[in-house]
């Protein structure tokens, strides 16, 4: 039995559900290709969306016309933004959500959309004619034909759980592994290798003594993640924090013996940045305590998330180990944690389109691309999905840069720079930092999702309303003029310099003692302009006051970025012989050689090019 589709999505988690609804919104006719419907889109591992740099790319994702943001607002059972001590650049929204009613809400928004269809099956075998990939074989014997294919299989590829000594085939508890599929891709010359990622231990709430753990609580200001969504509809719920001690350590490290992570059982790379506790007794021996965070699963359930306790050490000595916490001393669990390991696919070999350079019409996105988390998944699930929309239709790719979205710098370093563990987004990553705010990525994405279709009009008037809003009062503040008599004994109380003439508003909102909210309540103009708009008034104030206090900043870092540009449209692919440019250092030549950039910048950035090796290549150039 054959059927037959524009788009083929294989895995139905966060990066399929983005790369699925992208591409039937764009008006490609899709299927969505998963093993179980009851658990599209599950959160494997924390049932928490956003964080540092994740959360800006979850607001980007939502600005482009994607689901996750919407999705975790009415979902979401506690909210923080992260890094307010810090300044705008690097305030990242998070928010722990309800699990189950994550996946069923993300079920509602698959069966209405249009375009798009589900079918529940595992994919087999890839189809490649002539080059090209027109569609998968299933075990069932099911042929689905398209013209394009995203592969998001997440962990399930070859997957392998550990706890302790015991390994158990699978690519996510009690879920089986995909045996077969890799071996039908890398047959057509796509490098693949083994990556390893853990989870926790799952705990009963009624087995804890929460009178000695420290209360962490949520926030219920504005902010969410959609520009447009839900505002937290869920009952709100705590955190607690509490900490390991020697003796947790002390059992823990009575177990390495039969961890697999140091008896070689596992082999492959895991994540640096989010390790398990038995590596953190490895790499930081002199500490006597690690922070951990009791995190909800839901709304109604009894389910806990043990935040930093990420193992594959034998079941006995978890439940040991824990038990030596104050708070833990009674604790049931649900499972032990545990780890897995699966195959990924070298990105390297990939286009900034995330489409295959050696399988035309064949997209990637996801942990099948070395990276690590529901974020960067979706990011990049979103940008294949519109890609293998516009390659149906013969149309240019949507290329997104490093200065426009978080989402840009990942695809960029997974292309250009590869991985050697699981990659996963932080703001220190992005060189553009400050133009890559939380607060303004509808600003940067919205109407390239319009143009694309993937942003409906509703989407697009709203923006355009607050646009408009935004400019509106930053041209109030230019224009107002406050005299010293008005505002001197104000500033004063705030403790901030008295004016001795008179000043435009915009230049008494730069000081960073004072605030917009704050000036509003003395000036009856302009608290007239900031209740104006119809519709999420405090976030069209904050993106004017941002805007005002960091202007500076922002046109400085435009400038370099516009500098960056001229390297961006120099265009070399294909213009080199690297292998014969002995001007060129030996590494410069095989790194060239093996990613072939698409431009000089793109050839700048990659590990063993030097600014020497740049010019070299500029002079050839004749520029």
């Amino acid at each position: 039995m054959d059927f037959i589709y524009d788009v083929l999505v294989i895995g139905g988690g966060h990066a399929g559900c983005e790369a699925a609804t992208a591409a039937a919104n764009m008006g490609a006719k899709t299927c969505l290709v998963t093993m179980d419907m009851n658990k599209i889109a599950q959160m494997s591992c924390n049932p928490a969306v956003g964080g540092i740099a994740k959360g800006q790319i979850v607001r980007e994702i939502d600005a482009l016309g994607g689901q996750m943001g919407r999705v975790t607002d009415a979902t979401a059972i506690q909210f923080r933004m992260l890094n307010r001590s810090k300044g705008p650049a690097v305030w990242s929204p998070r928010a722990q959500c309800d699990r189950g009613k994550f996946i069923w809400e993300w079920r509602t928004v698959l069966d209405n959309t249009p375009n798009l269809d589900i079918w529940q099956d595992q994919a087999d075998e890839l189809l490649v004619e002539a080059g090209e990939a027109v569609g998968v074989r299933t075990i069932w014997g099911v042929t689905l034909r398209a013209k394009s294919v995203i592969i998001t299989a997440g962990t399930f590829l070859n997957g392998l759980m550990h706890i302790g000594r015991h390994m158990v085939p699978g690519g996510r508890v009690a879920e089986p592994a995909v045996p077969h599929f890799t071996e039908s891709i890398t047959r057509h010359g796509i490098r693949s290798a083994r990556m390893k990622t853990g989870t926790p231990v799952r705990i009963d709430r009624r087995s804890v003594h929460f009178e000695e753990m420290e209360i962490q609580d949520g926030e219920n200001d504005f902010h969410q993640f959609s520009f447009m969504g839900k505002h937290r509809v869920l009952k709100q719920l705590p955190c607690w924090t509490c900490y390991t001690n020697r003796d947790v350590h002390d059992t823990l490290r009575s177990g390495l013996a039969d961890s697999p992570l140091y008896n070689g059982q596992i082999k492959s790379i895991g994540p640096r940045y989010c390790p398990s506790i038995e590596t953190k007794l490895m790499t930081f021996p002199d500490k006597d305590q690690h922070p951990l965070f009791l995190e909800p699963e839901g709304e109604s359930t009894n389910e806990m998330y043990l935040n930093g306790f990420s193992s594959s050490l034998p079941m006995d000595i978890q439940l040991k180990a824990l038990r030596k916490i104050p708070a833990l001393r009674d604790v049931k669990v649900y499972r032990p944690g545990y780890a897995i390991e699966y195959d990924f696919f070298d990105p390297t070999q990939l286009k900034h389109s995330l489409e295959s350079k050696l399988v035309r019409g064949l997209f990637f996105a996801g942990q099948v691309n070395g990276t690590t988390g529901y974020e960067e998944a979706g990011g990049q699930g979103t940008v294949a999905g519109i890609n293998a929309a516009l390659y149906c239709a013969g149309s240019a790719p949507f290329i997104m840069r490093r200065d426009e979205s978080y989402i840009g710098v990942l695809i960029d370093d997974l292309v250009t720079k590869g991985v050697d563990e699981p990659y996963r987004m932080f703001t220190s990553r992005a060189e553009y930092r400050i133009l890559l705010r939380q607060d303004d990525a509808d600003a940067r994405l919205t109407e390239k999702a319009y143009e694309l279709g993937l942003a409906k009009r509703n989407r697009f008037d709203w923006w355009m309303e607050k646009k408009e809003a935004i400019e509106d009062i930053i041209q109030f503040c230019k224009t107002t003029s406050v005299k010293p008599t008005d505002i001197n004994p104000a500033l004063e109380a705030w403790g901030t310099t008295p004016l001795r003439g008179g000043c435009k508003l915009i230049d008494l909102i730069s000081r960073p003692q004072l605030s917009l909210s704050a000036m509003a309540e003395i000036i009856p103009a302009l608290k007239a302009k900031l209740d104006a708009p119809a519709n999420r008034k405090e976030e069209i104030a904050e993106a004017v006051e941002i805007r005002i206090k960091y202007k500076g900043y922002i046109d400085r870092e435009k400038m370099v970025a516009e500098k960056m540009h001229r390297l961006e449209d120099i265009k070399i692919k294909g213009r080199f012989k690297y292998e014969e440019m002995h001007q060129l250092s030996t590494e410069a030549r095989q790194k060239l050689k093996a990613i072939d950039p698409e431009t000089l910048a793109q050839a700048g950035r990659i590990p063993g090019v030097s600014p020497s090796d740049i010019n070299v290549m500029l002079i050839l150039l004749g520029r």
